[in-house]
């Protein structure tokens, strides 16, 4: 129907109405009419119509989608019919002395009653039409029966192209159990969670709790991964308040959800200080936390943001995003270059002069590392000390190195040749006016090389997925979440620690493979997992501190500083200078006797040559 045609039939509907009102109130009090009377009641009755249209055209009665209607539509009418009917009484006053009260009240009443039965009879029919599951949509739980669960039930009545039917609530509040919402009832608390969407062939779960703090959150959301159902959420709280998503965004859940880990909440003050307004390097810019980093940094409006990475793809990757994005008044400087050319890296430092380096150049898989120990020394060592020194020489203000949970305790070339990076800077810190510091964090979700996109593609095929053994675990942490503690580790930095990340509770990498199952709408019995074995270099478990590094004291939230104590200056000389004769078994055995300070055999080896 088009808008004129539908305009035409409430104007039309309406003035019936309008007329049937006044009548029949005033005919109920007075059956029987004298000519004066009619008189007044035919001016009564021009005044309501009169008044009733102005009014509905003032509060938009006939442009309202009454398919929609809810309590705003429902206002409006009232107050419309109300106006008319003290527009009414007031012509009454003037025109006879007094006012027909009974007369009015049941003409307002019936006026009401009749116009906003006309409306609402548009969404009570369309309502009955929603209500006929469609074929294609899939039977719907929501948690959470507050503003937010409401607002998702009905937009997903109001929009069947989404396929889903809400057909029961999950919510703790006691009060709210047994009441029913869009004629969707709160079947109870989460207790009952697992048997309800066993018993009631639960398709879908939404998870619309979005003010529900991360941990109480990853908990919740586990929980109705375990049922083995697909689950969706709705956007975070801030992102709401911001503006960034809408409450009926749902999204699916995805592994870094399950982690429950609290927003980072940064000191923007002493960062602002630190790199605003500053030149920045970041190494490594086009890998995983180098660009998470660079996005980072970027928000803080740097003078200069300078990207350096061997690979250009990454590096030109990383520049064009940050270009849509980044402050007019900051110049982004895109630099092809290997760390371990220390001519190029001094050459760049002369240059642009930064005053903020973070190095997150790396090699860090640990069973490619152990096959292929020079290159571990190469980008690792040789690359940090480059970087290191020309940062020494350039007069840097804060140097940053990114390291590893690997670095401690380490079995492997790839977690002692951190460890032997972060002595480096260590020893630095003792005779440079440039702040060195590192910090030490585990695995990251989604970076490259993680067992997440490995698990994604196992799972795209049809398995099997690929566990190393059962009681395997790693701390993880998401990408940006680490980018942001690293930045905020550096601007504590006063040279030489090594800060260390809170890491929460470390993860059984077959749990992750469980879930990331589920999240991915399958079952274990149809994606299969198999041990294929410990690597070689890899450990069970993950240490972020030694026995002999721990403190307990958190010089900011989720940030420690280790006591991890270097080697001395002369020793790492010493290695760094016959580390490029030695065999790759030599190679390991120095380096990780090194890194542990237990290893008998290679200290007496270092010793005795030295």
């Amino acid at each position: 129907m088009s808008l004129k045609n539908r305009i035409s039939l409430l104007i039309l509907v309406d003035s019936f109405i309008v007329f049937f009102s006044i009548f029949v109130g005033y005919f109920l009090l007075h059956p029987w009419i004298n000519p004066f009377e009619s008189k007044f009641l035919l001016a009564s009755a021009i005044t309501i119509f009169v008044a009733h249209h102005a009014f509905a055209l003032a509060y938009g009665l006939y442009r309202k989608v009454w398919e929609y209607a809810s309590i705003g539509e429902l206002t409006s009418i009232f107050k419309a019919v109300t106006f008319s009917i003290i527009a009414v009484g007031a012509v009454q006053l003037l025109v006879r002395g007094d006012v027909l009260l009974r007369a009015l009240a049941i003409t307002w009443m019936l006026h009401l009653l009749l116009i906003g039965g006309s409306r609402l009879s548009w969404r009570l029919f369309r309502d009955m039409l929603m209500g006929k599951k469609m074929p294609d949509q899939k039977r719907t739980m929501i948690i959470g029966a507050g503003q937010a669960g409401t607002l998702v039930a009905r937009q997903l009545l109001n929009n069947k192209d989404r396929g889903l039917m809400p057909v029961a609530f999950i919510d703790d509040d006691v009060k709210k159990q047994g009441l029913e919402i869009y004629g969707i009832r709160v079947v109870g608390g989460t207790e009952i969670l697992n048997d309800f969407v066993k018993d009631h062939q639960i398709e879908h779960i939404i998870v619309a709790i979005p003010s529900l703090g991360k941990q109480e959150t990853a908990e919740l959301i586990k929980k109705a991964v375990d049922t083995g159902i697909r689950t969706q959420t709705i956007p975070l709280i801030e992102d709401i308040m911001t503006g960034k998503l809408s409450v009926t965004d749902i999204k699916d859940v995805k592994i870094e959800d399950l982690l429950g880990r609290d927003e980072v909440q940064l000191d923007m003050n002493k960062i602002k200080g630190q790199l605003t307004g500053k030149t920045v390097l970041v190494t490594g810019a086009g890998g995983s936390i180098g660009s998470e980093i660079s996005r980072q940094i970027a928000r803080f409006g740097p003078k200069k943001l300078l990207l350096l990475g061997h690979g250009e793809n990454s590096i030109y990757t990383i520049d064009m995003e940050l270009r849509k994005t980044i402050a007019p008044d900051t110049e982004l400087v895109p630099i092809i270059a290997d760390v371990q050319d220390y001519d190029r890296i001094m050459d760049v430092m002369t240059l642009h002069r930064p005053d903020v380096v973070y190095h997150a150049a790396a090699h860090k898989h640990v069973p490619l590392m152990e096959s292929n120990p020079t290159e571990a020394v190469k980008n690792n060592i040789y690359g940090t000390k480059n970087v290191a020194n020309a940062a020494h020489i350039s007069g840097v203000e804060s140097f940053v190195m990114i390291s590893t949970d690997k670095a401690v305790n380490p079995p492997n070339v790839m977690g002692a040749s951190k460890r032997f990076a972060e002595m480096i800077v260590q020893n630095l810190a003792k005779r440079s006016d440039t702040k060195f510091v590192a910090v030490r964090f585990g695995n990251v979700l989604g970076s490259r090389g993680s067992v997440i996109p490995l698990f994604k593609k196992q799972i795209a095929v049809g398995g099997p997925i690929t566990v190393t053994d059962p009681e395997m675990t790693r701390y993880f942490m998401t990408i940006p979440e680490a980018s942001r503690l690293v930045i905020q580790a550096g601007s504590l930095a006063r040279g030489g620690e090594v800060f260390v990340l809170d890491m929460g509770e470390p993860v059984k990498i077959v749990d992750l493979a469980k879930n990331l199952i589920r999240l991915s709408g399958y079952t274990e019995d149809e994606i299969e997992i198999k041990y294929s074995g410990i690597r070689p270099g890899e450990k069970l478990f993950e240490e972020l501190l030694n026995e002999d590094e721990i403190q307990n004291k958190q010089v900011f939230p989720k940030i420690y500083i280790g006591k991890a104590n270097p080697a001395s200056e002369l020793e790492l000389l010493y290695v760094l200078e016959k580390l490029p004769e030695m065999t790759n078994e030599e190679i390991k055995q120095t380096l990780v006797g090194l890194a542990n300070r237990k290893n008998v055999e290679a200290s007496k080896l270092l010793v005795g040559n030295m």
